[in-house]
């Protein structure tokens, strides 16, 4: 009970302890055990206590018994229930931790999109913007000023007032289903308070509320002191690990996160009986919610700057982190009349907090060295509190950065946080800069391997030139294994330095030559508090054994982008593949039939020709060609129609019908043989189209591109066959937005 919110429960009188509350009123009884109490009585009126006072505890923080007195009726419900299994309840109190879900992330439509908000980057952006939203509704009208939760977004769906899904946001239509681990969220009531469903329409339709789930920044500090105290990776901020929690395959470790929620939203309006927002609030309260109480219905423009303002003062000071004030037009009628742009509502807005800024020491300039050899200066500070995170190193990109920047060590610089996440060195304070300090300037020789650094022509980057360059493997090895290549779980950089620093990899067809033997007597170069070295295991050995066996077949896409040849990612490896059903394909394949590739080029070429003609690199793919390592194009679409072999398409805007993102939807066009590239072009085939599409749409009817709307598309997918489309028809069509 006491997750998410503090509050002193200990001035509880012994009176508490013979009375019991239902629905609000005394009566009692409730802890005197007796036998003549039916036992399914008894837990039904255990149940009604438990959820009175998590409503108590939760949504008004108004404790009304002891977490010892809570605890106890918690105690006696598990154990009636495990006695009485024939009345156990999945909305039941003691329900809400199920067992180990492996593969529980499915794909959720939400029953709305959730749309981002724009954002009001200062008190002066915040001011035009209630400017317009007078001028566009002809007067003032209430604006309802919230805090902005710095959490992870999520929606909650409910029926017949039972909570029967959760899903994070994902891309605004589709998130991931992660029920099973928001029901650990003490906070969240598994059913609804009955006085509140009869302000739903139909309480057996499907309701969906949105709110943030959040970790308390105690509850933050203490998992990352836990975590460096075990020797792991700490979290960069309370939002990265509230996300984090939320997306545990074990949901038993995300109980154990410490979560909590805000609920502020729902996706219809129209399902209920009210008719704004500040009354939304009360009624998610009254059904239980835990809803920010920092709120104000506010009535003038300067009333909405003060919130914001005194927001701003007291950040520091509040047991969660936020990041703004989010501005809402009151009015639910409003808000429908104002509607929506592409990607967000026009009656919100979100005024963002002015990046913390802090001063703090510069100590050293590092240099890294990553997997293309690329030098990277880095700055180390004398650790300082930023946005709630601390901040130790900070990028500084490259030497033209620090000299443009004039940053040198022993400066006391500023530092804040870019887009509240990543660590950005603003400058320095020169008038408290040292007496003869030097400029920085690179190393000429790699301060991994020792060998000569160059700087080509035209790029702001130094490279190290030695193939045999430690750090480069080291990096080459984590990007082998990472989630967009061979995805190989198990492979993090703590193993992989390890596997490293005891020469039992080199390069990363070693890993296919690793038994459980290696890995289970892997030193992982901690003791434990007897002094004995710790090993990796023979449990975990066996798993990341299996992942290194299955990402075999990961198919010559995958391949491609984990080799990390430069200047090929993602996307460039996919259309290579579009190209080339095959390593030895490619390999043979001439510097100017590569760069014909759409979205290839010459320069891409040129570093594809030269990374597999080197012949330490070659000697690399075939041993992981012998070690079973697949080096042809990925055929899982056998029984799918081929109809679309030849032609090139390109998607824009939001498919909202389907609930596809336009990666699902490209892959569907793939899988039928069709390419799909990111421009559009006069040998693009198709484009096709969905909300707001924007330049690309318009590119298209310019060059006079067939262009297909999300009935057609669909269609295509149906009966494989492409719609007849009016080229000149389509240039005429008016009904598709304009702005992306």
């Amino acid at each position: 009970m006491t997750q998410g919110v503090e509050s002193d429960r200990n001035s509880v009188t012994s009176d508490h302890m013979n009375q019991v509350q239902t629905d609000g009123s005394l009566q009692r009884g409730l802890f005197d055990n007796g036998a003549d109490i039916d036992p399914q009585t008894r837990i039904e009126a255990l149940r009604r206590e438990i959820e009175h006072n998590s409503y108590l505890y939760y949504a008004q923080d108004q404790p009304a018994i002891s977490d010892a007195a809570f605890d106890s009726l918690m105690r006696e419900l598990r154990s009636l229930e495990t006695q009485h299994p024939e009345f156990i309840d999945p909305s039941s109190p003691t329900q809400r931790v199920g067992g180990y879900v492996g593969e529980q992330f499915a794909p959720i439509v939400h029953a709305q999109r959730m749309y981002s908000l724009d954002n009001a980057m200062d008190l002066d952006e915040l001011d035009a913007w209630v400017a317009h939203v007078v001028e566009e509704l002809g007067s003032f009208v209430p604006l309802v000023c919230e805090l902005k939760i710095d959490g992870s977004g999520i929606a909650l769906t409910y029926e017949d007032g039972r909570l029967i899904r959760a899903a994070t946001r994902g891309d605004g239509t589709t998130g991931e289903d992660v029920t099973v681990n928001v029901r650990t969220v003490n906070d969240v009531p598994l059913r609804l308070r009955k006085e509140s469903l009869d302000r739903i329409a139909e309480v057996s339709s499907a309701i969906e509320l949105r709110g943030e789930v959040y970790m308390p920044k105690h509850s933050f500090e203490t998992l990352n002191a836990a975590a460096i105290a075990d020797g792991h990776q700490p979290f960069a901020n309370p939002r990265n690990a509230a996300a984090g929690s939320l997306r545990q395959k074990d949901p038993k470790i995300t109980m154990k996160r410490d979560l909590s929620t805000f609920i502020y939203a729902t996706a219809d309006n129209a399902q209920f009986s009210f008719s704004s927002q500040w009354d939304l609030l009360q009624w998610l309260r009254d059904a239980g919610f835990h809803v920010n109480p920092d709120v104000a219905l506010c009535t003038t423009a300067q009333e909405v700057r003060s919130f914001c303002e005194h927001a701003g003062e007291k950040r520091a000071t509040l047991p969660y982190g936020i990041d703004g004030v989010v501005i809402k037009v009151n009015d639910f009628a409003l808000q429908d009349r104002m509607g929506f742009t592409a990607r967000a509502p026009r009656w919100a807005i979100a005024y963002k907090f002015p990046p913390e800024e802090k001063t703090t020491l510069l100590r050293a300039i590092t240099v890294q060295v990553g997997r293309t050899g690329a030098l990277t200066p880095v700055a180390e500070l004398d650790p300082v509190t930023v946005d709630g995170s601390v901040v130790s190193r900070a990028t500084l990109h490259n030497e033209d950065e620090v000299h443009r920047k004039d940053v040198r060590v022993g400066d006391t610089i500023i530092v804040r946080k870019a887009g509240d996440v990543i660590p950005e060195i603003l400058g320095p304070v020169k008038s408290l800069r040292p007496q003869g300090v030097p400029e920085w300037h690179m190393p000429q020789q790699c301060p991994s391997c020792g060998s000569p650094v160059v700087r080509e022509q035209g790029e702001a980057a130094y490279r190290c030139v030695s193939i045999d360059c430690p750090a480069q493997a080291h990096e080459r090895l984590v990007h082998w294994a990472s989630r967009d290549a061979m995805d190989i779980e198990g492979l993090g950089d703590e193993v992989i330095g390890r596997l490293i620093d005891t020469e039992r990899v080199t390069d990363v067809a070693d890993y296919y030559h690793l038994d459980e033997y290696d890995l289970s007597t892997l030193d992982m170069g901690r003791v434990n508090k007897q002094g004995e070295a710790i090993h990796l295991g023979a449990t975990i050995a066996q798993k990341v054994i299996a992942q290194i066996k299955d990402s075999t077949t990961r198919g010559l896409a995958r391949v491609l982008f984990g080799l990390g040849i430069r200047h090929v990612g993602k996307t460039t490896a996919q259309m290579l593949v579009a190209e080339f059903a095959s390593m030895e394909d490619l390999m043979a394949a001439t510097e100017e039939r590569i760069a014909a590739v759409e979205g290839v080029g010459p320069i891409i070429a040129q570093s594809i020709v030269d990374f597999l003609h080197t012949p330490d690199n070659v000697a690399v793919i075939d041993r992981l060609a012998y070690a079973g390592v697949s080096m042809k194009r990925l055929d899982t679409h056998q029984d799918v129609p081929q109809t679309l072999t030849g032609l090139t398409f390109v998607l824009t805007g939001s498919l909202v019908k389907s609930g596809m993102t336009r990666g699902d939807a490209g892959d569907k066009l793939k899988e039928r043989g069709a390419k799909v590239t990111a421009s559009v072009s006069k040998k693009t085939s198709y484009v096709v189209y969905g909300e707001a599409p924007g330049s690309k749409y318009d590119k298209a009817l310019a060059l006079g591109v067939p262009v297909l709307d999300e009935d057609a598309f669909l269609a295509l997918l149906a009966s494989d066959q492409i719609p007849q489309v009016d080229v000149d028809a389509a240039a005429t069509d008016t009904k598709a937005p304009a702005a992306e």
